[in-house]
């Protein structure tokens, strides 16, 4: 690393590195900047505090400057990461926790897992097709086996109506709702 502290146009450029190859938030690009500032603190012989907490507001101004831009935008990625999870038969609540770790408000949180119940059958078909339960077990299932696959849905955030749903579809009916679900 450089002798001098990260400066503004150096987490700048870093900033935009980032971006251009990942998806990201606010407060994921923030601790991206933060630990670059830390791995130069760790080298330097003699880390000077003021450098550092000069670096943090250069990071903090960069962010909010990429937010402005549009280039950072939390909204975008909660939408776009909640699809996603979806399609990969993720639960609401799945999704607003990995959501929440990211970084993102609760309320754009809300806003991006809104969905029917619809969508919500579906990506329990889906999360079932993976686990090959329910419609996709290949032997018929006992009361025993049925509850075990309720559990396998609760435990993976769906609650018990969809999950119920799930288990009694109909084999042609739940693979024909998991390839409309790819879709979307």
């Amino acid at each position: 690393m450089a002798d001098s502290p990260p400066d503004e146009a150096r987490l700048h450029e870093a900033a935009l590195t980032h971006i251009a190859r990942y998806a990201t938030t606010r407060a994921g690009l923030l601790r991206v900047l933060d630990r670059r500032i830390d791995r130069w603190a760790r080298a330097a012989e003699e880390p000077d505090m003021a450098a550092i907490a000069a670096s943090r507001r250069a990071a903090r101004a960069v962010v909010e400057r990429l937010t402005a831009l549009g280039a950072v935008n939390d909204a975008a990625f909660a939408e776009s990461r909640a699809r996603s999870l979806t399609r990969a038969g993720k639960s609401r609540q799945a999704i607003a926790a990995h959501l929440a770790s990211r970084g993102v408000a609760a309320e754009t949180t809300r806003e991006a897992t809104a969905r029917d119940a619809e969508t919500d059958l579906a990506a329990a078909l889906a999360w079932a097709k993976r686990r090959r339960i329910g419609p996709f077990r290949s032997a018929e299932a006992d009361a025993d086996a049925r509850r075990k696959e309720l559990g396998v849905l609760a435990r993976a955030g769906f609650d018990r109506e969809v999950a119920l749903r799930a288990l009694s579809c109909p084999p042609d009916e739940a693979e024909a709702r998991v390839i409309g679900l790819k879709r979307t």
